[in-house]
C-alpha cells in the first residue's frame, strides 16, 4: 500500500510541475517559422549564425518583372567563398513562406516563377558557405505587374519600333532625294560652264567678222574704175 502525501506536499509538487511546462512552453512560443515549410526556427541562442558563418548577401534587387515572374539578384563579398543560395519568399501581409535552396553553384541570381499578377511580393536572400547559412538579407518589397499593363507597355513599345523603322526609312528615302538633287545640279553647272566656254570661245571670230564686214561698207566702190566728172 502507497503511502499518501499530505495535501501540502501535494500542492507543491503539482505548481513544480505547471512551472516546468509554462517554461517549456515560452521557450516554444520563441520558435517562429524557419527558413523552409513545416520547420521551426528558435530566436535564442540557437538563431545566432557560427562565427564563421557568411555575411549576408547585399544588393539584392529584383528585375525583369513580369506578371507571373521576376527575377532576383545579388552581391557577395569578395573574400567569402559562398557554395549556394537560399531564398524565402512570400507575399506581403501573408505568412504563407517558398522557400528556394540551391547549392554547388556560383550563380547570383534566382528566378522566381508562379507568382500572381498585381501581388506585392517580400525576398529574403542568404548565402550558404561549408560552415554554414549567413543571416538573411535586408527585405526587398517588389510588386508584380497587371497583365493588361504589360500587355499595353509592350504594344507601346513595338509601336514605337514601328515609328522608329518608318522615321528611319523616311531619312533615307530623304537623303537619295537630296543626293540625286545635288547630282543633277552639278550636272546642270557643268553644262552651262561648258556652253560658256563655247560662247566665249566664239567671241572672238564674231568680232574678226563684224570689223570686217564694217569695213567693207565704209569705202563704196563705182563701177568704172574712177570718179565721174561733170562736163561745163
Amino acid at each position: 500500500m502507497h503511502p499518501r502525501l499530505p495535501g501540502s506536499a501535494l500542492r507543491l509538487w503539482l505548481g513544480c510541475v505547471c512551472l516546468a511546462l509554462v517554461q517549456a512552453g515560452f521557450h516554444l512560443s520563441d520558435c517562429g517559422p524557419g527558413p523552409g515549410p513545416g520547420s521551426r526556427g528558435c530566436s535564442g541562442s540557437g538563431a545566432s549564425p557560427p562565427p564563421d558563418s557568411p555575411s549576408a548577401p547585399v544588393n539584392v534587387t529584383v528585375r525583369h518583372l513580369k506578371a507571373n515572374s521576376a527575377v532576383v539578384s545579388w552581391d557577395v563579398l569578395e573574400d567569402e567563398v559562398v557554395i549556394g543560395f537560399a531564398i524565402s519568399q512570400q507575399k506581403k501581409d501573408v505568412r504563407m513562406l517558398r522557400f528556394i535552396q540551391e547549392v554547388n553553384t556560383t550563380t547570383r541570381s534566382c528566378a522566381l516563377w508562379d507568382l500572381e499578377e498585381d501581388t506585392e511580393y517580400i525576398v529574403h536572400v542568404q548565402a550558404i558557405s561549408i560552415q554554414g547559412q549567413s543571416p538573411a538579407s535586408e527585405p526587398v518589397l517588389f510588386k508584380t505587374p497587371r497583365e493588361a499593363e504589360k500587355m499595353a507597355s509592350k504594344n507601346k513599345d513595338e509601336v514605337t519600333m514601328k515609328e522608329m523603322g518608318r522615321n528611319q526609312q523616311l531619312r533615307t528615302g530623304e537623303v537619295l532625294i537630296m543626293v540625286v538633287v545635288l547630282f543633277m545640279w552639278a550636272g546642270v553647272i557643268a553644262l552651262f560652264c561648258r556652253q560658256y566656254d563655247i560662247i566665249k570661245d566664239n567671241e572672238p571670230n564674231n568680232n574678226k567678222e563684224k570689223t570686217k564686214s564694217a569695213s567693207e561698207t565704209s569705202t563704196p566702190e563705182h563701177q568704172g574704175g574712177g570718179l565721174l566728172r561733170s562736163k561745163i
